[in-house]
């Protein structure tokens, strides 16, 4: 079995820099919660990282398939509770295509793939946290 790991060091106050495979990435808190804002907040990065695997993916998916969207954008909006600790219980992922006759029946096939084999952020959430989709095409 592999290992990953990343490495977040405390700078000051409520910023952390991650370092995760040779990048640097700030973390901080909004100023209401004692932070700084000097970065996006973890469990937005959560949210980025879901949607990072899965568009990888729909795209090399769509690259075999040979179909080429010009335009290509994956919306995450996550419900967090009000009560400690705050976490998700639901994501939707928004799907967004531009481009001339995209065959529907084939995103869907990618997206379907991606979140059922391949993503793997995907397959660990999806133990605790319901995730829905949706496709956009738009004009």
């Amino acid at each position: 079995m592999a290992t990953q790991s990343v490495g977040v060091s405390w700078i000051s106050g409520l910023v952390f820099k991650a370092e995760a495979n040779g990048f640097n990435i700030l973390l901080d808190a909004d100023e209401k919660a004692g932070g700084t804002n000097q970065g996006p907040r973890p469990k937005t990065l959560l949210l980025a990282s879901l949607g990072g695997c899965t568009g990888m993916d729909v795209i090399s998916i769509l690259k075999k398939m040979h179909i080429s969207p010009e335009f290509f954008n994956v919306r995450v909006e996550g419900e967090v509770t009000e009560e400690h600790p705050k976490h998700f219980t639901r994501i939707h992922l928004i799907y967004e295509f531009r481009g001339k006759d995209l065959p529907l029946e084939q995103l869907q096939k990618a997206i379907t793939l991606s979140q059922e084999k391949y993503c793997g952020v995907s397959a660990t959430l999806r133990k605790s946290v319901v995730i829905t989709s949706e496709i956009r095409i738009i004009s």
